[in-house]
């Protein structure tokens, strides 16, 4: 099926007992045990399992073409679940522009509980072959990368990354269904389901995605259950919700954003506009070989540094001044006031998050801002 077929169906079933089109939501958390003590329907407790979290974990998987996933109660939560998997001792190799939030969780958390970890531009592919280590476990990827978008090679660096012995990462939040990782060599795909898969900003939600259902993965899988950090039945639903229209929001998103990236790239007040989908953007060309379209993100360096910057974020009349991203509505942000101390973010960058308003309305909220 293609992937618009695939979005609508993966995971969906008419319910059996009212033939029910839209899947019941099961907030029951715990289920009847056989006669004998067994439980043949498959269900037992919601922490262990659940019918809606059952539904989108066959569904991502689907779409992202994996063979199981883990659903968790937010991105974070899947991204330390997979660092837990790992043993004291091991080495992880991480993108310098990941997402914040996963670089914080490495320093802070896992790095004080024994893992290795450095960080590499991972455009580079020699920096990836310098910083793999004999005890890499793992090679955290993101591309586009947050917030200054650059590009991994995925097919060049999970080769690698495979030639040392390890493991690879993809966390596509940014790039669902527009780029498919495992056909590149990804080993697991990391999503904050929060973001485009919710579509709406109104659920909070991981998903770990597995090309084959290995030991990291039964590990996984074991701390979702024994850590307990799951989501709810009716996070579950919406979020398969949201899957079903995917394919054609992240289209519409990914149309917008090339639109405002080429009017701000011409722009007098614009420093820098950082967009793959832009011909001038170093990983263009990477980017135009491993996406069908260049997503829904982008940044814009004011000149001016921080105060202008600022200034633009509240001058905005459709934007909104709110963190997150793929929802229908665009947003923006000062990323390096939100990040705090040790940002790799510039003082004038600002992170806009193209929603599903007409692009126009948004290039004159722009224009005027920036005036």
């Amino acid at each position: 099926m293609k992937i618009e077929t695939l979005a609508v169906h993966a995971g969906q079933r008419i319910d059996p007992a009212t033939g029910a089109v839209s899947p019941p939501i099961h907030l029951s958390t715990t289920f009847e045990r056989d006669v004998e003590g067994t439980y043949s329907r498959g269900f037992m407790y919601t922490r262990n399992n659940n019918p809606n979290r059952q539904a989108l974990e066959e569904g991502v998987s689907a779409v992202e073409g994996g063979a199981a996933a883990a659903a968790f109660g937010s991105g974070t939560g899947a991204t330390g679940a997979i660092f837990q998997a790992l043993a004291p001792g091991d080495h992880v190799l991480a993108h310098v522009d990941a997402y914040y939030g996963t670089s914080r969780l490495l320093r802070e958390i896992f790095v004080r509980w024994g893992l290795q970890a450095d960080f590499v531009d991972m455009s580079d592919l020699s920096a990836v072959k310098k910083g793999l280590r004999p005890n890499t476990k793992l090679a955290w990827m993101e591309t586009p990368s947050n917030p200054l978008l650059k590009i991994v090679d995925l097919a060049a660096a999970a080769k690698v990354i495979h030639e040392a012995g390890a493991l690879c990462v993809c966390d596509n939040t940014w790039a669902p269904v527009i780029q498919r990782p495992f056909d590149l060599g990804a080993d697991f795909i990391l999503h904050s389901t929060t973001k485009y898969f919710g579509g709406h900003c109104d659920v909070l939600g991981g998903i770990v995605v597995a090309k084959q259902e290995n030991d990291l993965f039964q590990r996984i899988r074991g701390i979702q259950y024994e850590g307990g950090a799951v989501p709810s039945p009716f996070d579950c639903w919406l979020i398969l919700r949201g899957m079903r229209t995917l394919p054609w929001r992240i289209r519409a998103h990914s149309e917008n954003a090339a639109k405002v990236a080429q009017f701000l790239s011409q722009h007098p007040k614009a420093e820098r506009v950082h967009y793959p989908g832009l011909a001038k953007h170093p990983g263009h060309e990477i980017a135009k070989n491993q996406m069908s379209m260049f997503g829904g993100m982008l940044s814009l360096e004011v000149k001016g540094g921080r105060d202008p910057a600022m200034k633009v974020s509240t001058s905005t009349k459709i934007f909104t001044r709110a963190t997150s991203l793929g929802g229908v509505e665009s947003l923006i942000e000062h990323r390096a006031s939100i990040e705090g101390p040790g940002t790799q973010s510039p003082e004038g960058l600002l992170r806009l998050s193209i929603g599903l308003e007409n692009a126009d309305d948004l290039i004159e909220d722009l224009d005027q801002a920036l005036r």
